[in-house]
């Protein structure tokens, strides 16, 4: 039987046939969560009989054609709490679906939407897609006037701004032809903006159609999007003691306790072996919930040029650092604390600061114009503080000490000396020696390494290496 023919005979699926569907629907439920077939007792049910809460006649059409033409999305939905609780496709797809929404379609009996969206999902989790709502994530589309999406859109080419930059930040995803524009679609961007009007992809991190919690608390959720030259808090974490000790124990057979139920999974009791990215970001711990604003426990931004401080930051920190007193000492806490601030604080006044200064002194005189990227200069100045100046940063919130070091402030230091200077001095050289000549921790390279310094390194080189 042709594809479509059977798609049509499930459009005019009569009441019998719906009965074998659901006769359908239970053995397929039986065998993707039974482990073994014990032998049946007296009174024992079925395979044959619902393993679950009743499935919507809906829901059972629908399994019983996308068994046969997409057999992956029924095995994901099987596994899933959704299913465990009787919420099939209809109680997404067909609700999501109601009202004038302009992608909603005649899917053979049934006004569906196949983008199920924030706004659907808060029917039942309404204080997670409020608290999501309020959080940078929600807000990620909104990159259109930065220098990240210029270098997207413009100097790269808008194709690979659609399969790159949105599809982590999120696409605005539109309609062409009365169909959705590919151009825009798919997409699990955190950021999406919905036809719907609403904000957000829950799948960016529960992927569909398993909408797993323990999926959400891995790291590999959030590396999609976290990871790269300008922000790899994944591989941060992965050198970190944090990554080495959890990955150590899933080594060793350790237990996580991903699937503990929400507000239930609490560092120091469900797991002490490292704590993953929503360890700290968003999960529970026993004097604070859950949350799904993932800044709400972030005391710097470390995104800009010259990092600051957030607003209400001193109780943003108290609740990470209540996080981290699950393991951790106070005073092993307070010292974390002090080498983190002192990094971001050297990157600022060493580097940063200096750096933004010489920029803007050049487009105040007219060597620079407003026009992105057209300089040499320009491009170095923003690998320096949106790669290097990144990297080092987070090397150090996340104790990843290779980034904090020889992939961040080294590259910083390296990219400023003989990069930044060079190119700066070349177009004002009174500009660049106003700004850093007074600037002592420059001194060994305006004015030279003392002797005593110089005679000290080779000392060491000589009775290390004899050379």
């Amino acid at each position: 039987m042709t594809r479509t023919a059977r798609l049509a005979l499930w459009a005019m699926m009569p009441a019998t046939l719906l009965a074998m569907t659901a006769v359908l629907e239970s053995g397929i439920r039986a065998q993707a969560k039974a482990p073994a077939k014990p032998a049946q007792k007296a009174g024992q049910k079925t395979a044959a009989e619902p393993a679950g809460p009743p499935i919507s006649p809906e829901g059972k059409r629908c399994l019983g054609c996308h068994n046969q033409v997409t057999p992956g999305i029924v095995k994901d939905w099987l596994s899933s709490k959704h299913s465990a609780m009787g919420i099939d496709c209809a109680s997404c797809h067909v609700e999501a679906g109601k009202g004038d929404r302009p992608d909603a379609k005649n899917h053979h009996g049934f006004k569906i939407a196949v983008i199920v969206t924030p706004k659907t999902c808060q029917g039942c989790h309404a204080a997670e897609a409020t608290e999501f709502q309020a959080s940078r994530h929600a807000d990620a589309a909104k990159f259109i006037g930065s220098l990240d999406n210029v270098l997207g859109e413009a100097v790269g080419g808008g194709p690979v701004a659609d399969a790159g930059c949105k599809q982590c930040h999120g696409s605005t995803v539109a309609m062409k032809d009365g169909k959705i524009d590919p151009a825009t679609w798919p997409n699990t961007g955190i950021g999406r903006i919905n036809p719907d009007g609403s904000k957000g992809a829950c799948t960016s991190c529960h992927s569909r159609h398993a909408f797993s919690v323990a999926q959400a608390r891995t790291p590999e959720a959030c590396g999609k999007c976290h990871l790269g030259p300008d922000h790899p808090q994944k591989e941060v974490w992965e050198e970190s003691k944090h990554g080495s000790r959890y990955h150590q124990a899933l080594a060793l057979g350790g237990k996580q306790g991903l699937n503990d139920p929400a507000g239930k999974w609490l560092p120091g009791k469900s797991y002490s072996a490292g704590p993953t990215c929503a360890s700290c970001h968003m999960s529970a711990t026993p004097n604070i919930p859950v949350t799904h604003d993932v800044g709400k426990r972030i005391s710097w931004t470390l995104r800009p040029a010259i990092s600051a401080k957030l607003p209400e930051w001193e109780a943003k920190r108290k609740d990470m650092q209540d996080v981290c007193t699950q393991c951790h000492s106070r005073s092993t806490v307070n010292g974390f604390y002090t080498q983190f601030d002192r990094v971001v604080d050297l990157y600022n006044s060493k580097f940063a600061t200096p750096a933004k200064a010489i920029m803007d002194g050049l487009a105040a005189s007219g060597k620079l114009t407003a026009q992105p990227f057209d300089h040499k200069i320009k491009w170095t100045y923003y690998e320096l503080w949106h790669h290097e100046g990144r990297r080092a940063r987070h090397g150090a919130a996340m104790a990843g000490p290779d980034y904090a070091w020889w992939h961040g402030m080294y590259e910083v230091a390296k990219t400023f000396y003989t990069e930044f200077i060079p190119e700066a001095r070349e177009m004002d050289p009174a500009l660049v020696e106003k700004v850093i000549k007074d600037m002592p921790e420059h001194n060994w390279f305006t004015k030279g390494m003392s002797k005593q310094d110089l005679e000290g390194v080779i000392k060491f080189y000589q009775g290390r290496y004899a050379q």
